[in-house]
C-alpha cells in the first residue's frame, strides 16, 4: 500500500529492532492532526502494522513540511529515549544542504542570533537579545559552490529553533530558494516546486549497540545547484 504517494520502502534507508532511518519527501509532514493528510509517522505506522509488527514510533525531531531529507524514528520507548537523549546532549549530528539566493559576504562562519516564534502564526523571527522568551539560534555554514547568481551551502545546526536556518539565512540576506515564508521575492508563490533545503546528513549513536551511525543523501528538486 503507498501510503505517502511515494514508495515508503525505498524511501527507508535503514531498519532493525529499534529504529528506522528514512528519507521525507519535501512537502510531507512528520506529523499533523489533520486526518485528510498522510504524515511519515502515521505512514511508517501503517508500514509496520502491515509486517505484524507493533505499531509503536517514537518521533525525536522533526523536519519541516517543505524540507526534504533524513529522519531517525525509535521502533521502541527505550531507543526513542536514547535518542532523544543525544539530541538534548548535542551528540546527534545534522547537517543540511541550502541553495540561497546571491552569494554569501563572507564564504564561512557561524549566525548567532535571538529568535522568538510570532504569537498566533507559524512564522518565526530575529528579535533583540533582551526580548522575553526569545532563544538563541546558532548555525555555522560554508559556501560549497556559487552559480546562476545561487549559492550551496552546507549548515552545521546547533541548536534547532522554529524555522530557523530558514529564518537565519533570509537575515543574512541570502534567503532560500522556494521559500515562500521568508523568501520576500518568493512569498505567496504556489507556482514553486519546492524549498532548497535538504537535511542531506545524520549522525548518531545506535540507542542499543552504540555504535555511531551515518547516513546521507542528495537533495532533488528545487535545487539549482547541487
Amino acid at each position: 500500500m503507498n501510503t505517502l504517494g511515494l514508495n515508503l520502502e525505498k524511501s527507508i534507508l535503514f531498519e532493525d529492532e529499534d529504529i528506522i532511518v528514512c528519507r521525507k519527501p519535501g512537502g510531507v509532514p512528520v506529523q499533523t492532526k489533520r486526518s485528510s493528510v498522510m504524515d511519515m509517522e502515521s505512514g511508517l505506522k501503517n508500514y509496520l502494522a502491515q509486517k505484524g509488527e507493533g505499531a509503536y514510533l517514537a518521533v525525536v525531531h522533526r523536519l519541516d513540511q517543505p524540507v526534504q531529507g533524513i529522519l531517525v524514528f525509535g521502533k521502541n520507548q527505550k531507543s526513542g529515549a536514547r535518542l532523544s537523549e543525544q539530541i538534548q546532549k548535542g551528540q546527534m549530528e545534522k547537517i543540511y544542504l541550502a541553495c540561497v539566493q546571491g552569494i554569501p559576504e563572507d564564504k564561512e562562519g557561524t549566525l548567532e542570533d535571538q529568535m522568538e516564534k510570532i504569537p498566533g502564526s507559524n512564522l518565526s523571527r530575529i528579535v533583540d537579545k533582551k526580548t522575553k522568551n526569545s532563544r538563541k539560534a546558532v548555525l555555522e555554514y560554508k559556501v560549497l559552490k556559487e552559480e546562476k547568481g545561487c549559492s550551496l551551502l552546507e549548515i552545521h545546526l546547533k541548536t534547532g529553533r522554529h524555522h530557523q536556518i530558514r529564518v537565519q539565512l533570509a537575515h543574512m540576506g541570502n534567503p532560500i530558494i522556494g521559500d515562500t515564508k521568508y523568501n520576500k521575492g518568493e512569498i505567496g508563490d504556489s507556482e514553486r516546486k519546492g524549498l532548497g533545503l535538504c537535511a542531506s546528513r545524520l549522525c548518531f549513536f545506535h540507542p542499543k549497540t552504540g555504535k555511531k551511525m551515518e547516513f546521507q543523501v542528495k537533495p532533488d528538486g528545487n535545487f539549482p545547484i547541487v
